[in-house]
Parts: C-alpha cells; structure tokens; sequence
C-alpha cells in the first residue's frame, strides 16, 4: 500500500460523468470534469487528466467510484484495462460525505470532489471486483428471482379470475398450477365445458396427468362435475375473465420454461467451473442440512468469496440482518428491527434456508435437528418471526467460520457453533 496517492473521485451517470482529482492533502488538483462515456475523446482526455496529475506530483493515484447499480461498471473496466487503480465504494458510506461542509450543497459536481476527499482515508472499506464467473451467475440468480416474482404474481392474478367466475375450482386443486389443473384449465376452461366433456376421456386425461391410477382420477373427476354444477348457482359467467384466464396461463407456462432455462444454465456453469475455488464453496453450502443448490449459489454470488468477511457479524450486516439501533442518551428504542440496508437477494435466501432448516420431514425427522430445536426454544418465547430471524442468525455463524474446515458438517460441528 501507498503511503501517498493522488485521488481521483468520479461521480457516475447514465451516460456522462463528473471527475474530480485531489492530491494528498486534499488540494484540489483538477476541478470536476465532464466525462461523457460513449465519447471516445472524452474518455482519453480524463485519462490524460489522470496520467498529468500523477507525473506533476510523482505519486501513482487511485479511482474511487459510487456503486450505482449497472453504470459504474463499463467505466470501472475501462480504468482497470488502461492501467490505473480502481475501487468501488459502497453508496451507505459515500452518504457520510454529502454534510463534510457547512453549506447544503448537493450536486455531481460537488460529489466528485468529496469522493477524490473520501478516497484518501486510509481505513476506507471498498468493494471487491467479483470474478467474470460470480457475475455470471449472479446475473442469472438474480433473473431466476426476478422471473419468480413475475409468475407469482400471474398466478395471483389468475386465482383472483377463477374465484369470480370458477371459485369452486379452487377447493379441487392445491395448486392452481400443477399439471392436472393446468390441463383442465387449457382444454375445459369453462363450467360448461366440464359438464360436457366424456366422462371416461376426462378421466383418462387426469389420470396421464396427475400419474395415478383411474380410481383416483375418477374421484377428482366427481369433484370437478360438482364445482361445476355449483359454479351454476354462485359464479359469474364473464367471457372476457376466461379469456383472460386463457392469457395469464400462457404467460405462466412461458415464464415456467424461462425458469427452467436458467437453472439449467446455473447448474452448466457450476458444473463446467468445478474446479473453482468459488464453486468448492458453492458446493460446501450445499453440503449444509437445510440449504440447496440454488440458495447455496445465491448466497455465494452475493457474498462473492468468504475471505471479503473476518467475522459473522460482518455478514449480517452485508446481509441487511443486523439490528437498527436508534440510541441517544437515556433513550433506547424498545422496538429494533433489522436494518435490511444490504443485498436483498441474499436476505432472502438466506430466509428460505432458516425456514427450510426448521421443517420436519413426513416422518416426523427435522431436517436441520440442531436448528430446528433452536427455533423450538427461541419461539416459546418470541413471537415467530423473531425467532426466524434469530435462525438467520445462526444459520450465518455457521455459513462463515465453516468453510475451510476438513471435516464433513456434522451435527456436532453445529451444536459447537449454534
């Protein structure tokens, strides 16, 4: 590490940016410059800029960018490939610099002027650059969540129609969305329609669906001719709700293939990339009773490698888990909540490992024994979520100090952490 650098503080945009470069002694070297960024010229002028303030001065310097999302990245590479340091730092920590003067001035400008400040504190944290693999995979978790939260709310939509014109459908089927139901819907998509369907190809048409035999398709088939019958007496029969239906379960199925595209890829590149130490990690994870596949590629994209983190508190707060503590003087705040001020994806993974970890299996056999008797305990006293939010916790004390360890996890190996 460099004892004295110049710092280069830069503003991003959408499409141009503000540049600013101080030296060691926060004397402003160069006054906010603009950088438009699909302007070839511009971008060679804020490197001459760069290249000038460290030969006036003979230090090398450093880039400190605002993580803005998808923008900051082109310019990141753009420096890191043309031979100069670069660091993102975390927008919670760049908020601490919008009050270092007395004035209430808010502009690119001025920000990039505080960045090139900010960089030149030697205990600032800044982020670390994921490799080309985690931002492929964190890419593709991130759709996978996105097109999920997309079908769901197609089948609210389409729960929402059946129970106006169909609502005793909906006592037939546990989910709307299965196979069986999706076949009924597609090819008796109406009351009528099911009334006069042949009684033996209905039920053969369920039994192929559903993969049971012809006797419990016949008494799904009943049920399906008295919700019909019902439906008669309290339902309303609107063509245009149908035709709606018709639309939201072609966009459901399209939105199921979209899915299933991308966990095939995610599972392709785990697999081409076996031999990667960040992928040895993923299947460390997945190793764990209570975490999958899935939520076990989340987490590590997210979190991108275990050495960014020297202790599990460190996680939580990445993961948004740690407490909002509002304190001043006598006064303590009764009522804490999480902060949730990081990467959602990862909070709610880690939210689906914690509930998996407490579920029993049909036998009555937990499938996390040591957390699921830890959420027992915490519950008795705390309401439920509290208690989650207690296995959350736990469920990051024994992601993080793990990993590394040559034994298998083992039940023991928990107990001594949990």
């Amino acid at each position: 590490m460099l004892e004295n650098y110049i710092s280069v503080g830069i503003d991003v945009g959408s499409s141009f940016s503000w540049m600013s470069i101080v030296d060691p002694q926060e004397n402003i070297i160069l006054k906010p410059f603009k950088v438009i960024h699909n302007n070839s010229d511009s971008l060679k002028r804020a490197l001459s800029e760069i290249k000038k303030a460290e030969e006036l001065h003979s230090l090398k310097s450093r880039t400190f960018l605002e993580s803005t999302g998808i923008y900051h990245f082109p310019l990141f590479c753009y420096l890191m490939e043309s031979g100069f340091e670069a660091f993102v730092i975390n927008p919670l920590i760049i908020h601490s610099i919008k009050n270092y003067g007395i004035r209430k001035v808010k502009n690119d400008k001025i920000d990039s002027i505080g960045l090139a400040k900010l960089g030149l504190k030697k205990d600032l944290k800044t982020s670390v650059l994921p490799t080309k693999l985690v931002l492929e995979l964190r890419s593709l978790c991130r759709k996978y969540y996105e097109l999920v939260d997309t079908r769901s709310s197609y089948v609210n939509r389409l729960k929402t129609d059946m129970h106006t014109v169909f609502p005793q459908y909906l006592d037939i089927f546990s989910d709307i969305t299965g196979s069986t139901s999706i076949m009924i819907l597609k090819e008796y998509s109406t009351p009528d329609k099911i009334l006069r369907g042949h009684r033996t190809t209905v039920i053969e048409k369920i039994s192929k669906c559903s993969r049971k035999g012809l006797f419990k398709a016949t008494i799904k088939y009943e049920q399906l001719i008295q919700a019909a019958k019902a439906s008669k007496i309290f339902g309303c029969n609107i063509d245009s709700i149908y035709f709606n239906i018709s639309i939201n379960i072609k966009l459901i199925e399209e939105l199921n293939s979209a899915i299933n595209s991308i966990l095939e890829q995610i599972h392709s590149l785990v697999e081409a990339n076996y031999s990667d130490e960040f992928v040895k990690q993923v299947y460390w994870l997945d190793s764990i009773p209570g975490i999958g596949f899935l939520s076990a590629v989340t987490i590590m994209c997210e979190i991108g490698d275990f050495s960014s983190f020297k202790n599990p508190k460190q996680l939580f707060a990445y993961f948004g888990l740690d407490p909002s503590v509002n304190q001043s003087g006598n006064f303590n705040a009764t009522e804490v909540h999480m902060s949730k001020r990081g990467s959602r994806i990862a909070r709610r993974a880690i939210f689906a490992v914690a509930l998996a970890s407490i579920r029993t299996k049909r036998n009555g056999e937990a499938i996390n024994p040591i957390l699921h008797e830890y959420y027992i305990k915490k519950s008795s006293s705390k309401p439920k979520m509290v208690a989650i939010g207690a296995v959350m916790h736990k469920v990051c004390n024994f992601i993080l100090p793990s990993y590394g360890m040559k034994q298998i996890l083992n039940l023991e190996l928990l107990r001594s952490i949990v």
